[in-house]
């Protein structure tokens, strides 16, 4: 259908993509900040509600779900926002033919794989037909990929955000009413699917598209030039990670893996409060800049800078609070075991902060093949060390183990270097040292007071100007210019 062309023809030109990753970064990090709240309670609620052993069981079969998302689309919606050309009608459908078919094959798989997974895990029936809503609600979501890739490609952020919001609302309101009503697992059985319709609605309404089926021989061969390897990496992503989940699974048992997905969960809540929204932003940007060469420099280096002066404070602030909620909130005692795997992602999270824009930048300039070669050598640290240690020494092996393998990623910024000369002093090193004299002020604080509500929400109002006065001393005038920068992006939208 000739006529939705004309959603991704016009493509922004440079002054464009400036002012719309400005804008969207900030967009995109205050209007999300009510999502991500949403998120949180409701995983802190999960917390009181369901049992260690239920929400391991979830964390389970949520990332078989994600092992089977992996190989929906060959890495084709990759490719498709990473073109330098504007796309076309054919680009379109035979993306949507190819994902569709195999989106098809994989629920396949996972029906007849389920008496497997079933007796390897001992799973209940209630567990099963989690699994297959999981599968239901897979197949919905892979129908908002085009549409999604359109307002991407467009920049428009704003109103990718609508339908997340929506749904995840959705979601974590069906799973918290229903878990009251003493329905346990079925509580997020229904959830996943009534998420999934509301997401798709919405997607459509915002960015309609009429699905349909091409066969382009020329634009797949494009397409898949650039997204075998793209999705190569998101390959060895998901075996690195939720493929690793399954294993400990079996290792620890639901009730071990429940401990250790609970200290994940928080332990890595800054980041993904903060950096996913920019990495949602800057890839697009990135691609558009690849080919002015001191532009993407200072993209990435703000980009890097931005996550840093988050999430590092967010993350040792975290780590230090934890012990104290956990002591004042009684249905929390149970989750005691978690808080050193807690700790231990949230030092993860604080390399992740540095070198996932970096490998984000690799992906956008088409360096796909380094960003491969570092995918392997992270896989193979994680196999090699987490299960061995959470063999000899449990959640707790298996919590230093992710944060030995992301230690590792220091490898990252001297391979990016080479391609990007992106600056480390101010986005990394001066949040850092603010940080950590916020944190070294807080644990002196902390030890010295009873454990209370009250003293927790001083503390993390102190926190958050002690780290607020360290940060204007050690960046100052640039600090006070970008927010300006946001500000003026945002009232002008």
């Amino acid at each position: 259908m000739i006529g939705n062309l004309e959603y991704t023809s016009e493509d922004p030109d440079l002054e464009s993509v400036k002012k719309r990753t400005i804008s969207g970064i900030a967009a995109l990090t205050f209007r999300t900040f009510f999502l991500q709240i949403v998120g949180l309670v409701a995983f802190g609620v999960y917390g009181s509600l369901f049992e260690i052993a239920q929400l391991g069981t979830y964390s389970l079969v949520l990332a078989v779900k994600n092992f089977l998302s992996y190989f929906s689309d060959i890495g084709l919606a990759g490719a498709l926002i990473q073109k330098k050309e504007a796309l076309t009608d054919e680009d379109l459908k035979s993306t949507f033919l190819i994902q569709q078919s195999l989106v098809i094959f994989l629920l396949v798989v996972l029906f007849f794989t389920t008496p497997f997974l079933q007796n390897f895990y001992k799973w209940s029936d209630e567990i099963v037909y989690l699994l297959w809503a999981l599968g239901v609600s897979f197949f919905i979501s892979s129908l908002r990929t085009i549409p999604t890739i359109i307002l991407e490609r467009k920049l428009q952020f704003e109103k990718l955000i609508i339908p997340q919001i929506a749904d995840t609302i959705v979601f974590n309101a069906t799973v918290i009413y229903l878990a009251t009503q003493g329905f346990g697992l079925t509580s997020f059985t229904v959830g996943v699917l009534l998420q999934a319709l509301v997401g798709l609605v919405l997607t459509y309404i915002l960015q309609p598209w009429t699905p349909g089926f091409a066969f382009s021989k020329s634009a797949l061969k494009t397409l898949l030039r650039f997204g075998v390897p793209y999705q190569t990496n998101t390959f060895l992503a998901m075996l690195k990670d939720d493929g690793l989940i399954l294993v400990l699974g079996r290792i620890l048992g639901d009730s071990g893996i429940g401990l250790l997905m609970w200290g994940q969960k928080w332990g890595q809540a800054p980041l993904r409060f903060f950096m996913d929204q920019v990495i949602k932003v800057t890839f697009p940007a990135f691609s558009r800049l690849q080919d002015k060469e001191d532009e993407l420099a200072n993209a990435v280096s703000r980009a890097v800078f931005f996550v840093c002066f988050l999430v590092f404070p967010a993350v040792i602030g975290l780590a230090i609070l934890a012990p104290v909620i956990i002591e004042i909130v009684p249905r929390y005692a149970k989750w005691q075991p978690a808080l050193f795997a807690l700790s231990m992602f949230g030092t993860s999270a604080l390399f992740a902060a540095v070198t996932t824009p970096l490998t984000n930048a690799l992906n956008a300039i088409g360096k796909i093949k380094i960003h491969f070669y570092l995918m392997i050598m992270w896989t193979i640290l994680n196999w090699l060390l987490i299960p061995y240690l959470a063999i000899n020494y449990g959640i707790n092996g298996a919590a230093v183990g992710y944060a030995l393998v992301s230690s590792s990623s220091v490898v990252a910024i001297f391979i990016v270097r080479k391609y990007v000369l992106f600056s480390l002093g101010t986005p990394v090193l001066k949040p850092l040292v603010a940080s950590l004299g916020m944190g070294i002020i807080l644990l002196i604080i902390r030890n010295m007071m009873p454990p209370s509500l009250q003293w927790v929400v001083i503390l993390l109002v102190f926190g958050g100007l002690v780290y607020s006065f360290g940060i204007l001393l050690l960046v100052g005038q640039t600090l006070l210019k970008d927010a300006r920068k946001v500000f003026y992006a945002l009232i002008k939208r």
